[in-house]
């Protein structure tokens, strides 16, 4: 592990101290499963936002009309759509 130091108001580490106790946790495991949720938290709006950004770009671009029947074709020297 590594150490690090941060500063809490003092309202946050009231309220951290008394969630620890609570839990039967030391307030540095409490710091940890609370950026473990945060982390993994961020890590699902990503992948959330990358799905809607490809959702909303389908049907964005104009391709020939049998593009999709016909791929193999427009990808060889015959030609294609």
């Amino acid at each position: 592990m590594i150490r690090t130091q941060i500063q809490l108001a003092e309202g946050q580490a009231r309220m951290l101290k008394g969630t620890a106790a609570r839990n039967g946790i030391s307030m540095a495991e409490a710091v940890r499963q609370a950026i473990d949720t945060y982390l993994a938290m961020q890590a699902s709006n990503d992948t959330d936002t990358r799905r809607e950004r490809a959702l909303a770009a389908i049907g964005s671009f104009d391709a020939a009309p049998r593009l999709a029947q016909e791929h193999d074709a427009a990808f060889t020297e015959e030609g294609g759509p």
